[in-house]
């Protein structure tokens, strides 16, 4: 698949058939994954792959409650994975602290993504969340305090294979070359 047709057709996906994912398939999403840029080469990603489903459910669970219902969803799917963050290398702690930014972040979030377009492109559905009780997960997956788990991805067979139009801004509001345009 083009690179383009790729990205328009990876989408958010919160409806799952009940068929099990191939380890074969969560793999090559992992090494996408793997092969993400990062700053400094400091690769600040771990990941667990949760495919037991009695511990998918009890992980999925964290991600709502009685209040804050929407990621529900997450029980059907039949894979979740985990991205926990790294510590930083003494380099990008430094680089971190002069330019105020948390690189590792960044690259978290490129991680994810490389994970969810090769995920698309191996007819899999992908939903990537960050509302979930950290607390819980850690506690649920023996992660120690010290760390952080940034994101959890829901993985599995979409139940519609329809791809939804894209609701974005038009380019000219979002673009503009040589200097900032309000």
């Amino acid at each position: 698949m083009k690179f383009l047709e790729l990205v328009k057709t990876r989408q958010s996906v919160r409806k799952y058939l009940d068929k099990p994912v191939e380890r074969e398939k969560i793999e090559g999403c992992l090494e996408a994954a793997r092969l993400a840029p990062s700053a400094s080469n400091s690769q600040p990603w771990n990941f667990i792959v949760i495919d037991d489903p009695k511990l998918k459910e009890a992980v999925a669970r964290k991600t709502f409650d009685r209040v804050i219902s929407f990621n529900r969803f997450s029980l059907q799917a039949p894979v979740l994975i985990i991205l926990i963050s790294e510590r930083s290398g003494f380099l990008n702690k430094v680089a971190e602290a002069i330019k105020d930014k948390q690189f590792s972040l960044i690259d978290i979030g490129i991680a994810a993504e490389h994970f969810c377009l090769q995920a698309t492109e191996e007819g899999l559905g992908t939903c990537i969340l960050g509302w979930f009780n950290e607390k819980g997960v850690k506690k649920l997956l023996n992660i120690s305090p010290s760390k952080r788990v940034e994101l959890i991805i829901t993985v599995g067979y979409p139940e519609s294979t329809i791809i939804r139009p894209k609701k974005r801004k038009p380019m000219n509001q979002i673009r503009s070359y040589n200097s900032y345009r309000l």
